[in-house]
């Protein structure tokens, strides 16, 4: 039964996470138990472990969906973000080594390398990835598992809000320049200067996200990018946060 209801979790999450399941959307323990093709009690067993990330929000009497956030709820993942990812700069600037500081000096090469057109599903996904692994790679480097988990809790709803949709071209180029200077700052072992660029950049991507909401879509113009560019931030799969 356990071994049902990890694999049923890791679907669901993986549906979530890639947008397939979309905010609001009900998830109703039968309907995915016949999809899945077991029984309802691993289902929401993947259910509650869903919930307990945020990912799913189990409503009283009605069961579960997909949550939906507003505004206010992207503000406080972005500013608890900020205050988290700093501090994980600012520890990692003392605990950093060199291949540590080599692999992210790679994935900004790569990142930068990367020429992306916002129609390219598959280069916007290659991207997402890298910017995944170069925040979580930090974040690693702090030697702290509690705040690893503490901040992929919260990088979540950025991936699956797609925020990299909304970044124009001198975001998304400055993004990049924040990363680079960050691998400077954590190869000087300066925790203070790591950490208040990290909050800078953390800070850049959420007010592009609410300033630039579906509603405020940019304009055609601005959906194709070049190489240097992306704060596809992090967090998880195949789509991005800052």
């Amino acid at each position: 039964m356990a071994k049902l209801a990890s694999e049923a979790y890791a679907k669901l999450r993986s549906r979530i996470l890639a947008g397939e399941l979309h905010d609001g959307d009900r998830l109703a323990e039968e309907d995915l138990a016949e999809a899945l093709g077991i029984s309802r009690t691993p289902v929401r067993e993947a259910l509650r472990r869903l919930a307990a990330e945020g990912l799913v929000e189990l409503l009283p009497n009605r069961g579960a969906r997909v949550p939906t956030w507003d505004d206010h709820d992207i503000d406080d993942i972005f500013q608890l973000r900020a205050v988290l990812e700093s501090y994980a700069a600012r520890r990692a600037a003392s605990h950093a080594d060199q291949d540590v500081l080599g692999e992210l000096a790679s994935m900004c090469d790569a990142m930068e390398a990367i020429t992306v057109d916002m129609r390219d599903v598959h280069g916007l996904a290659e991207l997402a990835t890298i910017n995944r692994q170069w925040h979580g790679c930090v974040v690693a480097a702090a030697g702290s598992p509690r705040l690893s988990g503490l901040v992929n809790s919260l990088v979540h709803v950025p991936v699956i809000m797609q925020t990299f949709k909304n970044y124009s071209r001198a975001a998304m180029e400055r993004s990049l320049r924040h990363h680079r200077e960050i691998v400077d700052a954590l190869a000087a072992r300066d925790g203070e200067w790591a950490s208040s660029v990290m909050r800078a950049h953390i800070l850049a991507a959420r007010n592009q996200v609410l300033c630039l909401h579906p509603l405020d879509a940019p304009s055609p113009a601005t959906q194709t990018f070049g190489a240097a560019a992306i704060d596809l931030t992090h967090q998880t799969e195949t789509k991005t946060v800052p």
